[in-house]
This record gives C-alpha cells, structure tokens and sequence, in this order.
C-alpha cells in the first residue's frame, strides 16, 4: 500500500466514523454477538485469512532485500530467481487469499445487512398505526440502509482491519528492529506528523460531510413533497415556484461550497501526508544507506527497511483511527437496536384463535380509548425532534355500546373530530381499546389471530390509497392467488371493467403515486374492487365518498352497494341521505352515542341527529326541506344505491 492510499484511507474512515459518547453495555455487545452467530463459521476463517495477509505482506519487503544482497554478492542465477519465484508465489498466494478473503467479507456482510434489515422492517410491520403517523419516513428508511450499512462494516471492514493491521504492525516491527532498531526509532518519530493530521482534519471533514448530508436530506425531502402530485398543485396554486426555487438554489449552493472546500481541504491533507511518507523513505534510504557504505548494514536491509515502511506506518495510522470506527459501527448497531428495542402496543397473543366460517356480528361493549402519547408509540430520534411531545393520553372514547348483527348495517354520523374514525379503527385492530372489548362473532378482537381479523373485516377509507404499482399488484394486495377471471369480477363489480380495459396497458397499467393517475372516483372504486376481491365477512365504510362530485358518488355508492351485500357493515356517512336505510344509526358526538335508532325515529325525537339533518339540506338550491322520507331528486341514486344493497 502506497503512502497516498494510506493517507487516502485513513481520512475516509476518519470522515465516515460516528463519534459517540454514549456507553455501550454488555447486553448490546451481546446483542451483536446475536446476530454475528450465524455467520461464525465464516467469521473465523475471515480472521485466520486476515493474518495470513499479514503475514504475506510482511513477507515479501524482506524477500526483496535478500534478492537485493545477492545480486550485489554475486550469488548464483538459481538463488536470485528462486527467490523470484518465491516472491511471484507470494503475490499469487496474496491474490488468491484476497479473492477468498473478499467473498467472505462479501458474505458476512451482505448477510449480515439481510438479517438487520429483514428483523427491522419485520418489527416495523408490527408496529401501530400511532407510530407511523408520528415517524418521519425518510428517518426510518435511514434506519434501513445507512445504519445497517454501518453496522455490517463492524465485521466485514473493522474486524479484519484490526486483526490484519495488529499482526502487520507487530511483524514489520519487529523485523526492522531485528535489521536496525537506530533507523526504526527514527522513523517511528515522524510518525506523529502522519497520524494527528487524519484525526483532526478527518474530523473536520466529518462535520463538512455531516453538514452537507443535512442540507441534501432537506433538499430531497423538498424534492419529494414537491413533486408528488398533491405538492406540486399546492406550489402551483399559492404561486410559490420562485420561493422554492431560490430556497432550494440556496441550499445547493451551500453544498456545493462545502463540497470545493472539502475537495481542496482533502488534497491538501493527501498531499502533506504523502509528502511525510516521501520524507521518512528518503530518512530511510540516506541513513540507511550510510549505514551500508560502513557495513554496519547490507544493502537489502536498507531496501527490506524502505519496504517495511509502508507495512510500518499503514497499519499504525489505520489503528490510530480504529477506535473512532468501531464506536461508530456500535453507534449504527444502537441505532437499530433502538428501533428493535420499541415495542408494538397491538400484540398477537399465544393463545389467539381464527375466527369460525359464518356470518359475523360486530359489537362494542362499554369501550373506552385514548390515543397512545409518543413515548409508547415512537421515538424522538425517528420524530427528528429534540424531546418528544408529552401531550395526549386523553381519552376520546367514553363508554361506546352498540351491536350489528349479520348483515346489519350501522351507520355512524356526528360532527367533524367526534369520534367516528376512531371507533371503525378499532374494529380491524389498528388501535385497542383501554377498557371494555370489541368483538367479532362474539370473539373479542384482542383473542383473534391478526390474519383472522384482516381476512373477516375489509376497510373502505376516504382517500382511496393506491401504490405506485400496476393495477394488478394493487388488486392482489387482498389476494395474492386471484386468477385473471376473479381480478376481472371484482373490477366489474365495482363498476370500473370498461375502465381499466380501456387503459394503455389494461391490468398491468401503473396507476401512479398514491393513484394519482386515476381520478378520485376512480380510485375509490378500484379500492372497492380490491375489498371485493378480498371478500370480507365485514365491511367498514370509513366516509367513502366523502371527497368525490356527485357523478362520482353515485358511481362509488353504485360499486359498494355490490360491496355491501350479505355482508355485516358499520358505515360513516357524511351525507345522513345515504343511510336512511340503516338498521340502526349511531349519533357520536364528543366521543359518546348521544342517539341511536333509525332513521325515522331519530327525525321523530327531534335530537341531534334531525338538527343535523336539517342543516345539511337547510341549505339546498332550488328545494324545499325534505320531509322524513324526502332526500331530494340529487340524492336518490346514491340513497337507492345503499338502500338496496341493506334490502338484499
């Protein structure tokens, strides 16, 4: 190794090492030593492989100095090239020894980030609706791929670094102290010139890098809000293009600053330390070489002293730094220890049950609920905040009963904030109840299997969330193994068939971010397809069709009246027209039932719910009040839509 790349690398590792001051327990060592198991096998042999390139390192500068002495002797043609040979047989030795010693670097570490990464987003599936909602995505992807990048560097770049470089050390040293301990102590004084200036500007460095890793992750998080569709219409409609782009252009620059000092900073260092090198080999050759002409030395030890140089100061700058990389690596194994370490709040038990083939009732039973503070559900690290916020832990549910048969409808409706979207998040277990139960079949929820629940209950939300696939990756979310014909019926269930055939590439079409290339009705219905397809026992409408225009509402009311058929359902309506039909309506207001009964009953008391009412048509152009079975000639298609699928 050249003293340019020594000093290349030292500064590498400088730059890229996580200095940390935290302590690091037994426990986690252990941990780690969890996850190195089973690779130990391959582990072993990488450190055996590792000395023996040491060795060979080592090796060959002093084979050179004999090559040297014997041709100055005049020995025999046989002795200089049998030690040719012997130094070609080295070199192939250490060729093969790196390719062998490479595919097991290759190994442990790509296994290693398989098995970090594949337990961390497993332990992430797990994790409640409440944590997501607090995380900052970017955040959690970083835990996935820098961090369990650095972690793996612990074994397949450190562990083999430091064995390597101690056996090194200690064979270059003490075959130049054997050959001339005057000319080893002298070089070992510049030693210092070599190795401070990597820690200290390796250090600098780092916070340039650091500073300009900060201001790229705000421009890509820039980049990706504004260029998602959504964004992007935002920017446009407030006017804002020149803001953003001076912002942006301010931030680029700034990194682009940082990036020409640390080009020169960078050279500079290179060029010092090469310099430092270039100075101790000339200390080398002209003392040593003064040495040889009063035969106090052979002219090969002075070339085997130059040799050994390398050897010399390569591994004691790469060990200098040592320390700083390992802290760093358990710096990216705390890390992602500190994701594994969060516990999900919804748990299957060991006991937990499917539930039996059949029509399924939904009941709550006295449910209380508060939503979970941060602390139970995330962490300040992944939120990119200093300290967590404390807030929250109130309860929003208090004492919630009611009870839908098979087949019965329950709708519940109330002002914005009551409570509404939180009772139907409970019944597919995205949050559980603080006290009292919600059951399925007569089964609490918390009993259940997590795949007993997803298979019996479907969810209809409001924004229709479609990934950035094809539609048929979209639709076989719900089922996996659905053939063409299925795909097909539901699509034609949900009124969307002629659609989809109609597009570019049919099923395999990508419908965008988010669906975005899809109108709002159209993802709603493509959504209702994939619950069809899905075929649930029972189905929660959480205010399907609360975004769409009145073309598109009848359209989606028309595909989950499909969806609603023979099944148990609890809907959220934000028009009351459409669940006059309801076998019992839910009045939430301020997290409590403050009414129920039908539609008709509910008008008679003259409550809430007929206040309600009321209002939503008080206004209504061209029409007078509806009476208690009027909702209006724009109302009928979507009323008759889920009135008839209530009927059947």
């Amino acid at each position: 190794m050249s003293m340019e790349v020594t000093a290349w690398t030292s500064l590498y590792n400088a730059m890229h090492a996580q200095e940390d001051k935290r302590p690091f327990s037994k426990a986690t060592l252990r941990r780690i030593g969890g996850f190195a198991r089973p690779h130990r096998r391959f582990l072993t042999f990488f450190v055996l492989l590792s000395v023996v390139t040491a060795v060979l390192a080592v090796a060959t500068p002093v084979l050179a100095g004999r090559v040297t002495d014997a041709i100055i002797d005049g020995a025999a043609r046989s002795t200089v090239v049998g030690l040719a040979l012997l130094i070609a047989a080295i070199a192939i030795a250490e060729a093969g020894v790196g390719l062998v010693q490479r595919w097991l670097s290759a190994s442990i570490g790509e296994g290693l980030i398989l098995d970090l990464r594949t337990a961390v987003f497993d332990h992430v599936q797990r994790m409640p609706v409440a944590f997501f909602t607090r995380t900052r995505t970017g955040a959690l992807v970083s835990r996935l791929n820098n961090d369990v990048i650095g972690a793996q560097r612990a074994f397949s770049d450190i562990l083999s670094g430091v064995v390597s470089n101690v056996v090194m050390l200690v064979l270059a040293l003490g075959v130049m102290v054997s050959i001339s301990w005057q000319i080893t102590l002298i070089t070992l004084v510049l030693l210092p010139v070599f190795v401070l200036p990597a820690r200290r500007m390796g250090t600098r460095l780092a916070q340039l890098e650091r500073e300009a890793a900060n201001h790229n992750s705000v421009m890509g998080t820039q980049m990706t809000e504004r260029f998602s569709a959504p964004g992007a219409t935002l920017v446009k409609l407030f006017s804002r293009p020149e803001h953003e782009s001076s912002e942006f252009a301010a931030r680029a620059s700034r990194v682009r600053d940082i990036g020409r000092r640390t080009a020169m900073v960078q050279f500079v260092f290179v060029t010092a330390l090469t310099l430092v090198g270039a100075l101790a080999l000339a200390l080398v050759y002209g003392l040593g070489g003064v040495y040889a002409l009063r035969g106090q030395l052979d002219p090969g030890d002075v070339v085997s002293l130059a040799l050994l140089l390398t050897r010399l100061y390569a591994p004691l700058t790469a060990l200098a730094s040592a320390r700083v990389e390992i802290m760093s690596a358990l710096v990216s194994f705390a890390r992602v220890f500190e994701v594994l370490d969060l516990q999900p709040l919804i748990r299957e038990k060991p006991s937990a049950r499917a539930l039996p083939d059949g029509p399924v009732s939904v009941e709550f039973d006295g449910v209380h609920f508060s939503y979970p503070t941060a602390e139970k559900v995330s962490l300040a690290s992944l939120e990119e905040v200093a300290n967590l916020d404390v807030r929250g832990g109130e309860e929003v549910l208090h004492d919630v009963s009611f009870r839908a048969e098979p087949g019965q409808m329950v709708a519940l409706v109330g002002s914005s904030g009551a409570g509404k979207s939180t009772i139907a998040q409970l019944l597919p277990r995205l949050y559980d109840v603080d006290s009292g139960a919600v059951r399925l079949g007569e089964v609490d929820v918390r009993d259940l299997t997590m795949s007993s629940v997803r298979s019996t209950l479907g969810m209809v939300t409001q924004d229709g969330h479609l990934f950035h696939e094809s539609v048929r990756a979209n639709l076989m979310l719900a089922r996996s193994d659905a053939s063409e014909r299925e795909l097909w019926d539901a699509l034609r269930r949900a009124r969307i068939d002629e659609l989809i055939a109609d597009l570019p590439d049919g099923l395999d079409t990508i419908v965008g971010e988010r669906g975005y290339r899809l109108s709002g009705g159209e993802r709603q219905r493509l959504t209702i397809a994939r619950l069809l397809l899905a075929q649930p026992r029972v189905v929660v409408l959480d205010e399907a069709t609360a975004h769409l225009d009145s073309t598109s509402e009848a359209a989606v009311q028309e595909a989950l009246g499909e969806a609603l058929v023979g099944r148990t359902s609890v809907v959220i309506a934000h028009r009351l027209s459409t669940i006059r039909a309801a076998d019992l309506i839910l009045v939430i207001e301020e997290g409590r039932v403050l009414e129920r009964g039908t539609h008709e009953d509910l008008l008679a008391t003259g409550g809430r719910y007929e206040q309600l009412y009321r209002t939503q048509f008080a206004g209504s152009e061209g029409k007078a009040e509806p009476s208690d079975g009027d909702t209006g000639p724009a109302d009928e298609p979507v009323a008759g839509a889920v009135a008839g699928a209530a009927g059947r």
